[in-house]
Order: structure tokens, then sequence, then C-alpha cells
């Protein structure tokens, strides 16, 4: 009898990820980025699980897919890490503020939609039309996002969570 394709890949995970792991470990030096490249790998493996059963020795194929994961995250990372360092330090911080702490947290809870369309027209001063044409939307659907995330926000603030004055750049979520 043999193993279903996605039972394989299970048991092999099971069998190996942790050692596959502690093997990416001594290759990256980081345990995030060698936990993430196996998980890559795994995943690739899940693309094509018929293909992968039938690998001679999968995971060998799983650590050659993770390291060349690791790689080439090094040499991306690499490349950014030498523009950041043509370009110059990152901007400041966000405002730290409980209002704008505040304001943060209650956007994180609405709809990727409608956070999305007050990001990108209070926080970065899109038009509506070029919110749009970003989200391939009309511009009809990003004026109803804004609508309701600005009443969903009004729902999640109290008035003295937002401060409504237009020289200090933060949304007046009750208009």
């Amino acid at each position: 009898m043999t193993v279903p394709d996605g039972d394989l890949i299970a048991e092999l995970y099971a069998g190996s990820f942790r050692r596959l792991v502690v093997q990416l470990y001594a290759v990256t030096g980081d345990l995030s980025e060698a936990q993430e490249a196996v998980q890559e790998a795994f995943t690739k493996a899940l693309v094509a699980p018929g293909r992968f059963a039938r690998l001679e020795n999968p995971e060998a194929w799983l650590r050659r897919v993770a390291v060349n994961v690791a790689r080439s995250r090094h040499r991306r990372r690499r490349v950014l890490d030498r523009l950041l360092l043509r370009i110059g330090p990152p901007p400041a911080v966000a405002d730290r503020s409980p209002e704008h702490l505040a304001l943060l947290a209650a956007m994180r809870e609405l709809p990727e939609g409608q956070r999305t369309a007050l990001a990108l027209h209070y926080l970065v001063d899109l038009p509506v039309e070029e919110i749009a044409a970003t989200l391939g939307v009309s511009a009809g659907t990003v004026k109803s996002r804004l609508s309701r995330g600005r009443r969903a926000l009004a729902a999640l603030l109290t008035d003295s969570d937002v401060i409504d004055s237009p020289s200090n750049g933060r949304i007046d979520v009750r208009s």
C-alpha cells in the first residue's frame, strides 16, 4: 500500500523539520531565518506533491531548497543594506503619542479594504482616483470604503482618542 502524497509530506515534516532547522541554523546563524527557509522549502514541496513523492531522497531536496532560499534572502538583504547605506538613515519613527497609538490599534480592527483606503487617503494623501488605480477597484468602491472606515473608526474611538485639529495631522474620524 502506498502513502498518499500529502501524508508523505506530513510525515516528512513531522520527522525532519527540526533536524532541517538545526542544519539551516548552522548555515544562517539565525534561528528565525532557518525556520522560515525550511518552512518555505516545505511550501514548495506542497506545490507539486506528486513530483515530490517520487524523489529518491525528499529530505535532501528540502535541505537543498532551504539552503537556496536562505542564500537568496541573504543576497537580497545585502543589496538592501548597501542601498540603505547610500540613502541614509530611515525617517523618524511615527508619532508614538497615545492618540496615534489608539488610532493605529483601531485601524487594525478594520477590514483590510477599509484600512488600506484610509491609510492611502489620509496618511499618504493620495486622491480617490489614485487609490482606485492602485487597488484595482472603482473610485466608488474607494469612496464607500472610506465612508465605512470612518464610521467604523468613530465607533471604535472615543472623542478623546483622536484630536481633530488640522494642524496636528491627525484624522478626524467623526466627520
